[in-house]
């Protein structure tokens, strides 16, 4: 029989938070003031980071641990687990890591399902996980929360899944950010470029494993993951925070990863991301335009259709969203770090109680 860690109760968890932009920052803060953690580090990238210490950048009281730019420095703590939140994947990173001895909490999608890894990545991690007795899990916000572990319990009280729909909706307009709008998600483009051909790639590199594990959590087969995309075409001028879509461009877009049987979707994912509601759409259909959040529809035995939304005040808004995607992970820490070594997705791991007081 394999031996799992030894459940470490007695004492605090020691963590480090690798990265502290805007989603680090927030795991940095509430790994400060977690009962059950203990900051024992911090790395950074920039050397104007280095050196100051976690409480400033955490925006709260200094606690006297200054932030390093070393992986030698961070790798010689000892941690017991690593929030790693870094902007690329790095693999040999990543395995220095766990061969340390280090657990790692991962906030990227490239980690929810090995099983879409490259081979060769999947086995350097495997091994380093090996060497360090170490574990790695991946989550987060989406994916992770709304299309793994909301869909999970939300399942647990069907005896027949027809599908699982997963709606993501995201209100651009007040976004003051023309480069990532007009570039990145195409608003303003002609429609007669069709759709955005990076969206589309960024749908199947970040939910394509997603889908896959979920089919795999339910025991449902797949035959393929399909992606498309339609476009929303403005009626009007449309003024936002970014600038203005001229009518006749894209206002809206909706793009559709799905895990397909027999020709139908039974796992989808479906972002809807628009500046305006006032559009002609090239797929024909009625959009359903709702405000930023999600919507998760099962349909079979059990049929659930559940929306989110978030109740903040618009200014206090910027101010919430960090923790979507960094409040999970801070709370997976125990979990993690009393795992087996290897890969926990969220089909292995124990159901994640958030401990609050």
């Amino acid at each position: 029989m394999a031996l799992g860690k030894q459940r470490r109760q007695a004492r605090k968890y020691r963590v480090v938070q690798w990265a502290t932009g805007n989603v680090g920052a927030r795991a940095l803060r509430r790994t400060i003031e977690h009962p059950d953690l203990e900051l024992v580090g911090v790395y950074v990238h920039s050397a104007a980071k280095a050196g100051r210490d976690a409480g400033e950048l955490a925006g709260v009281e200094p606690v006297g641990i200054a932030a390093t730019n070393s992986e030698d420095e961070i790798l010689a703590l000892k941690p017991d687990c690593i929030l790693y939140m870094p902007h690329v994947f790095d693999v040999q990173q990543l395995c220095r890591i766990l061969a340390s001895g280090a657990n790692v909490v991962y906030t990227r999608m490239e980690l929810h399902n090995p099983d879409t890894l490259p081979p060769d990545d999947r086995k350097a991690i495997e091994a380093a996980c090996v060497a360090g007795n170490a574990s790695v899990h991946a989550t987060g916000a989406s994916p992770g929360f709304i299309t793994e572990a909301l869909p999970i319990v939300l399942a647990s009280i069907q005896r027949r899944l027809d599908c699982l729909s997963i709606f993501e909706f995201a209100d651009c307009s007040s976004r003051d950010s023309p480069e990532m709008l007009f570039g990145m998600m195409g608003f303003g483009a002609d429609p007669e470029d069709g759709p955005n051909v990076g969206i589309l790639a960024h749908m199947r590199s970040s939910f394509g494993g997603t889908v896959d594990l979920m089919a795999k959590a339910f025991g449902i087969e797949i035959d393929e993951i399909a992606v498309s995309g339609a476009l929303g075409i403005a009626r009007n001028d449309v003024r936002i925070a970014a600038g203005v879509v001229p009518a006749g461009r894209v206002a809206a877009t909706r793009t559709t990863i799905a895990g397909m049987r027999n020709g139908k979707p039974v796992i989808q994912i479906i972002a809807n991301w628009y500046v305006s509601s006032d559009v002609e759409t090239t797929d024909g259909q009625h959009w359903d335009f709702r405000q930023s959040g999600w919507r998760v529809l099962l349909e079979g035995d059990c049929p659930l259709d559940v929306g989110i939304t978030f109740p903040v005040a618009a200014e206090n808004y910027a101010e919430m969203t960090p923790g979507l995607t960094a409040h999970r992970p801070v709370n997976t820490i125990p979990y993690v770090c009393d795992a087996l070594p290897g890969f926990q997705t969220i089909i292995d791991l124990p159901q994640i109680i958030a401990r609050l007081g």
